[in-house]
């Protein structure tokens, strides 16, 4: 096996959905480096898949931002903790709900819960996903099509629907989405459909709620260095994964947060019904 480039990573595997604890080289979600100047001051975050990853390193921004943040994530629970303590080491509050999304009865209890604890929501991130990759349609089980879309689309519709009622004037929602919204790996088929459907009905939402003033905006990341790399992609795709991009290597968690935050702030009032590439220059359309 070749020695991976500096700025890459060793081959490696976990099992679904991953831990940051057992990735070499770990990710960077802005621990040390992210600075806030009170962007978010006062809001309050919903934010699923936020132990770890993107989700991680917004909460963490989101946090220096100050808003207070509530974190939904599968049964990552020591990443979880670890990251509501650095939620609360920048003096605020941070709600774990730990459930499967792809569960519609558990996904309906997350706004709620917000809303209990915080009394509104100003910004929702649905970024909780799942993929596995695949040569051929034949290895996807009916189960695993289905476990992605409830993952990926449904949940999103189920969370969007129950916060929009307790969203305000100036209220954001932001939907992770992919490069693989429409330049799609085939191996990803299922994860990369999911990713195209969320471009589009964020764009949908848009129109549906700017009149409330509602904000809908979609992130679409590249190649990014999470646990749902190892855990869902064979070794040898893990070793190169990000080097097919013009800047040549995988991008890191700390790299999108500041594309959220300014989606999520008033400093993004008249941005709606964007769809935002962080892809280390691969295009999207």
């Amino acid at each position: 096996m070749s020695e991976p480039r500096p700025d890459s990573q060793p081959a490696q595997q976990q099992s679904t959905p991953g831990t940051l604890g057992e990735m070499t080289p770990k990710p960077d979600h802005g621990e040390e480096s992210y600075q806030g100047s009170g962007k978010l001051t006062g809001k309050v975050a919903v934010i699923t898949g936020g132990d770890s990853g993107i989700g991680r390193a917004v909460a963490i921004a989101f946090a220096r931002e100050g808003a207070d943040v509530l974190i939904s994530y599968l049964d990552e629970h020591e990443d979880a903790q670890d990251t509501a303590k650095y939620v609360e080491r920048a003096g605020r509050r941070c709600v774990l709900v730990p459930g499967d999304v792809s569960d519609r009865a558990h996904a309906k209890t997350i706004i709620p819960k917000a809303v209990e604890e915080f009394g509104r929501i100003d910004v929702l991130v649905n970024n909780a996903a799942f993929q596995m990759s695949h040569d051929s349609l034949e290895e996807i089980s009916d189960e695993e099509w289905d476990h992605t879309l409830a993952t990926n689309l449904s949940a999103m519709f189920t969370l969007c629907k129950d916060a929009i009622p307790h969203m305000q004037s100036g209220a954001s929602i932001i939907n992770s989405s992919s490069v693989n919204s429409d330049n799609p790996s085939p191996q990803l088929i299922a994860y990369a459909m999911t990713k195209a459907a969320i471009a589009n009905f964020t764009a949908s939402l848009a129109q549906l709620y700017g009149e409330k003033g509602i904000r809908a905006n979609s992130v679409a990341p590249g190649p990014v260095w999470t646990p749902l790399i190892p855990s869902t992609m064979p070794e040898e795709k893990v070793e190169s994964f990000g080097g097919n991009t013009p800047l040549g290597r995988a991008g890191q968690p700390a790299e999108l947060a500041p594309v959220y935050v300014l989606l999520a702030s008033d400093a993004a009032s008249y941005v709606s019904g964007a769809r935002v590439a962080v892809t280390g220059g691969r295009p999207i359309l």
